[in-house]
């Protein structure tokens, strides 16, 4: 049984679902989504004509709860959405003061005397994503659209190759999947134009990608998992608005990774580590290495004394221009995030998000004024998107991120040839493979490199640096335990056999929650078995990204979550 079917299994059933029309569908409350509501909705409104029935669906329970990112902010998407948006109130922690790029050895640092054009922050604001998407909810609302929350979207629904819209996820299923007496069926939402705004790796533009095949002809997606905390530390440590990028240590030089740490007050600092996942090693940890990283010196002294008010971990789409998928469908588009839109050079893609939103909204726009929403009519999106500044900044870094697949040094020696060349660089369009390909098993790499992987540790305290269980209390994460896995494993002899002997069983190194673990099997003496805690999920992906035979689909729970709040 593959993954696919074993999902649609507990929700297959002839079930009588209630039926909801509207005329635009946006799945995800994120920057993009929430963008593309706001400025559709105001079109009409500045024309005097009352908007449609616009309606907003997010699996949180509050808008901003699963929203996560490092985030300095470039003001560009949200000066174009909305002009005045200091006036109305747009939450941030400072504004950007100054910046510095430190390459890290494992005791020592190296200042680069000039910091790189993509990462510079002039003009820049320090946000908490968290109450940024909150805020903007507020805006969206008072423009007459509908965000209806803990709501995710199950299934996307076509029909003779149209998409009509979303079927959201059942409620009040048992853990075998059967309905208890509080069951709810999920509901049908009807759309003239559905948009796909669910940031990295969503349910549906999954679904999208392999029954629409909107990634044809494109390279696959190269993603980052980012792990930060947000910490209370005393004054003096860190400075409102200073900006800390870092290289090295404690990534290997042929691994792709860095860290960053934000003052997001004098006294409060956003500190984190994204690290590749296409890395060789099977023991590849980002949790752990970020823990690593806590104990460097230049780190210490910032942290030290201090104290953890938060954590929290997500996937980064960095496959850039040429991993973009399709963004338009008979019935649908896709935007922010799920659209691959972020600036890999300067890991940043809120204004991205916002931006491919507004263009969205333009374009449906049009379509709801024609009455058209095939595929030709909804390409104007893509049009507009190939004529905007966007497209422009994502084309300058099409080639970042595969020129650190020769490693630290010769990524730096691409980078910058690509600058002086407009992005090209040595090459153009490096043909690679996707993530979980790159992952070896045991027996080669015990070939190339002499020996088993090893890996990275650290000794825990729990008041500086915590191990993963930890964590995930620092995350705010709950779920209903008496619930599906939303975790859904298509088959778990091959991670208790095949994966143990080939991979050594990566998931359970790769999760920054503690969600997988091979435990004694109590059935065969001697043997281990995978055992699941999905309540411990943090709504990364890293385990759909970078399970190495692809067996593991996170699909949208019943309800729960991180609740990051403040992140």
């Amino acid at each position: 049984m593959n993954a696919d079917s074993q999902q649609s299994n507990t929700q297959s059933e002839a079930i009588e679902r209630d039926e909801m029309e509207v005329d635009v569908l946006i799945v995800g409350a994120g920057p993009a989504g929430l963008a593309c509501g706001y400025h559709l909705a105001k079109k009409f409104k500045d024309a005097g004509v009352e908007p449609p029935a616009i309606v907003i669906i997010e699996k949180a329970e509050e808008v901003g709860q699963h929203s996560l990112s490092g985030a300095v902010m470039d003001p560009k998407g949200i000066a174009e959405l909305m002009p005045d948006f200091l006036e109305q109130g747009m939450p941030f922690e400072a504004k950007t003061t100054k910046d510095s790029l430190i390459y890290l050895s494992e005791s020592g640092s190296i200042k680069s005397p000039l910091t790189p054009p993509g990462l510079g922050v002039h003009g820049m604001y320090v946000v908490s994503l968290n109450k940024l998407t909150a805020w903007l909810a507020t805006k969206v609302e008072e423009l007459g659209v509908d965000i209806l929350t803990g709501i995710g979207g199950y299934e996307l629904l076509i029909e003779d190759g149209k998409v009509v819209g979303a079927q959201t996820v059942d409620m009040g299923r048992d853990v075998a999947g059967k309905p208890r007496d509080n069951f709810e069926p999920g509901s049908l939402l009807k759309a003239k134009v559905t948009v796909l705004a669910e940031g990295v790796r969503g349910s549906l533009t999954k679904q999208a990608y392999s029954k629409l095949g909107i990634g044809n002809g494109k390279l696959p997606h190269s993603y980052l998992t980012g792990v930060k905390e947000i910490w209370e530390v005393p004054e003096g440590r860190i400075t409102a608005g200073e900006i800390i990028h870092t290289f090295g240590f404690p990534q290997p030089n042929d691994e792709f990774g860095g860290g960053f740490i934000y003052g997001m007050s004098n006294t409060t600092v956003s500190i984190g580590l994204a690290v590749a996942l296409n890395a060789a090693n099977p023991t590849n940890d980002p949790h752990m290495k970020f823990q690593r990283y806590k104990t460097h010196p230049l780190v210490k002294k910032i942290l030290d004394g201090g104290k953890i008010v938060r954590y929290g971990a997500k996937t980064i789409a960095e496959g850039g221009y040429y991993a973009m998928p399709k963004f338009h469908h008979h019935g649908m588009l896709v935007i922010g995030e799920s659209a691959g839109l972020l600036n890999a050079q300067r890991l940043k893609g809120i204004h991205l998000g916002m931006k491919s939103g507004m263009m969205a909204a333009d374009t449906i726009h049009e379509c709801l004024a024609s009455e058209s929403f095939d595929d030709n009519a909804l390409s104007a999106y893509t049009g507009r998107f190939d004529s905007s500044w966007a497209h422009d900044e994502m084309y300058r870094v099409r080639n970042f991120h595969a020129g650190f697949e020769d490693g630290l040094f010769m990524g730096m020696v691409h980078t910058a040839f690509q600058t002086i060349t407009g992005g090209r660089g040595l090459f153009n369009r490096r043909v690679t493979k996707a993530d979980h390909e790159h992952v070896m098993k045991l027996a080669d790499y015990r070939e190339k490199y002499g020996g088993d992987p090893v890996k990275e540790s650290t000794k825990f305290d729990n008041s500086y640096t915590y191990d993963k269980l930890t964590d995930v209390f620092n995350s705010g994460a709950m779920h209903e335990e008496h619930q599906p896995s939303h975790l859904v494993v298509a088959d778990y002899d091959i991670c208790n056999t095949k994966c143990t002997v080939e991979y050594g069983n990566p998931c359970q190194h790769f999760c920054p929650a503690n969600v997988y673990n091979m435990v004694d099997d109590d059935q065969n003496a001697g043997k281990k078995k995978l055992q699941l805690t999905p309540s411990n999920c943090v709504h990364c992906k890293t385990c759909d990204i970078a399970d190495p035979y692809q067996i593991i689909t996170w699909v949208v729970p019943e309800s729960g979550g991180p609740n990051y709040v403040g992140m």
